[in-house]
């Protein structure tokens, strides 16, 4: 069972409230199950005279080998949805947290060369042939320097590729400055 410190203040809570948070807190060592302890402040800082009751919520959270995440989520009319919120954001620092802790980080797609093959330009679109021999779609929108207009074919360009239903497409195309071949 998951540690939980609840602080209220400001205004009465009830056991239900209490329940729930309790409840959310112990749904995130689903997320992670290495949290050490979790803190929960639930404040009523002040009444304002256009929005009414207005709370603060604020989670923080220890992990082993002294790793701290805080959430602060301000100024809901309702208390249920200001625990919410705080709780949905702690829940998205976990993930992230876990999926770097098990080295799954997010990798770039590898930049690819090749030489554009053919051009219809009255169409807004061409191929790329790579250097693996694949040939590559691509349209006025997935080109990014220079215009698509100042392409010609045989000109060498580096580009990401994507599969697609048909094939495969190129993004990001860059005309390179230089051929490799050349080089």
């Amino acid at each position: 069972m998951l540690p939980v410190q609840i602080t209220i203040r400001d205004f009465d809570f009830s056991p239900a409230l209490e329940e729930h948070i309790r409840k959310r807190a112990e749904k995130l060592t689903r997320v992670c199950n290495r949290i050490s302890s979790c803190r929960v402040v639930i404040e009523l800082p002040q009444k304002h005279k256009h929005q009414g009751k207005l709370y603060n919520v604020r989670i923080d959270m220890t992990l082993p080998g002294r790793k701290e995440l805080a959430v602060t989520r301000k100024c809901d009319e309702d208390v249920y949805v200001a625990i919410r919120d705080a709780f949905d954001a702690v829940e998205r620092q976990l993930e992230e947290h876990s999926r770097i802790r098990h080295g799954q980080v997010k990798t770039h797609n590898a930049v690819m060369h090749g030489h554009i093959t053919r051009l219809i330009p009255e169409e807004g679109y061409g191929f790329i042939t790579g250097v693996d021999g694949t040939e590559y779609y691509f349209s006025i929108t997935n080109v990014h320097h220079p215009h698509f207009n100042q392409l010609a074919v045989g000109d060498a360009v580096e580009y990401i590729a994507h599969a697609v239903n048909e094939g495969w497409q190129a993004h990001h195309v860059v005309k390179e400055r230089y051929n490799h071949a050349e080089v």
